[in-house]
């Protein structure tokens, strides 16, 4: 039932957005036709009057808009799981003091649970979790969280820094134990999400079971600047000459202002389309319309789920140039597991290796996900649900 409301009222807001747009067309037109008619004195009374009747279907329209859009906002959800215990919600929580969003899914409302981080800064990966990987709400009560800045937490202030994702991420923690009543959780972050789930683990380690990394994040200004090079090397070998002068222009990393996240674009997107057309990966990874248009987002949601990749992480990915986890996080008192696509060319993979080897951990574990590129989770999802369960294993 909430996918056919969602689809109703997705369809209605398109629809009264182009008659929004149409009439605001004739608003213009009518009020040009009647300027240049005063100018040459030849304004008649019906003419004004048709430009009345015209602006009142337009208030109308927008007023329509207004109210569609509100009511997605309130009815968005998380479809429902089958089973007499599970659960299945959309859910807003105060973390320290600020209002932010999650999902909460499993077969079993008593089972482990699982505190998903999505990449970013700024990306919601609420609808992607539960398209890709269903079949851990068997297991696990599976928890999406929408960090600040992104799609349903869009409340993006000038103040936010890096720690408040830390607090944050902590408070979530400390709620779900609550809630659920476990005095441990277990927590999979990947790109960004697998550096903030470091920095959560070495906070506080007694809340967690163990932490699964994909694509994990190690040195971030040295990230960019391996792949700047990389994408100038592809863009060189391949004669991409536009490319190559627009990544010249540009210069390698790193950059500050507005700009931050266009200029990060234009190589990650190229390599990206790099790991689209290898075939020695399993799938180009995000489905990024499917995911926008999913009923846990309201138009509102869906509108600051593009806003979120691009202001917060404009905002936010500069603060984290200084960051060495292989400087700041050698040690963790919590148990391990890399997973790392052997075709990523996003986060090169000697930089987590080479912090993989200094990092100390009551356990350990690399596994290589040999048809993945930067999204192992997406391009092998059922082998990474399978790695997961391992972790269940460890005492």
């Amino acid at each position: 039932m909430e996918n056919i409301l969602h689809w109703i009222l997705l369809v209605l807001f398109f629809l009264l957005l182009g008659l929004l747009i149409l009439s605001l067309g004739l608003v213009l037109l009518k009020s040009i036709g009647i300027i240049l008619r005063t100018i040459f004195k030849k304004t008649n009374v019906s003419q004004l009057k048709n430009l009345k009747t015209t602006c009142t279907w337009t208030l109308y329209l927008a007023v329509g808009v207004v109210v569609v859009s509100l009511i997605s906002q309130l009815t968005a959800s998380t479809p429902s799981v089958d089973g007499e215990d599970a659960i299945a919600e959309l859910t807003k929580v105060t973390l320290n003091g600020e209002s932010q969003w999650i999902s909460i899914r499993g077969v079993d409302k008593d089972a482990d649970v699982l505190l998903f981080l999505a990449g970013g800064p700024g990306g919601s990966q609420l609808a992607a979790v539960r398209h890709e990987l269903s079949e851990l709400e068997t297991e696990f009560v599976v928890v999406g969280w929408d960090q600040p800045g992104s799609a349903k937490t869009f409340n993006l202030g000038s103040d936010l820094e890096v720690e408040d994702y830390i607090k944050d991420g902590l408070a979530l923690t400390e709620y779900l134990c609550e809630r659920f009543d476990k005095e441990k959780i277990y927590v999979v972050g990947e790109s960004w999400g697998s550096a903030l789930g470091v920095m959560m683990a070495s906070e506080r380690p007694e809340r967690f079971h163990a932490l699964v990394s994909a694509a994990q994040m190690v040195d971030f200004l040295e990230t960019e600047l391996i792949d700047y090079s990389k994408a100038l090397e592809l863009s060189t070998s391949k004669g991409d000459t536009e490319k190559m002068i627009k990544l010249l222009e540009n210069g390698a990393p790193p950059y500050y202002g507005k700009d931050v996240t266009w200029k990060i674009a234009e190589y990650i997107s190229y390599l990206g389309h790099e790991m689209d057309i290898n075939p020695q990966i399993t799938n180009p990874g995000y489905d990024t319309l499917r995911d926008i248009f999913s009923v846990e987002y309201g138009m509102i949601d869906k509108i600051n789920y593009v806003r979120g990749i691009i202001q917060t992480f404009n905002r936010i990915y500069p603060k984290l140039y200084d960051m060495d986890l292989r400087v700041s996080y050698r040690t963790l008192h919590v148990p391990v597991k890399f997973i790392v696509g052997r075709h990523d060319i996003n986060a090169p993979s000697e930089l987590s290796e080479d912090y993989f080897k200094k990092l100390s951990a009551p356990s350990k574990e690399w596994v290589w996900f040999e048809s993945s590129g930067h999204s192992p989770w997406i391009n092998e999802s059922d082998k990474f649900v399978d790695e997961i369960m391992k972790m269940k294993n460890i005492p």
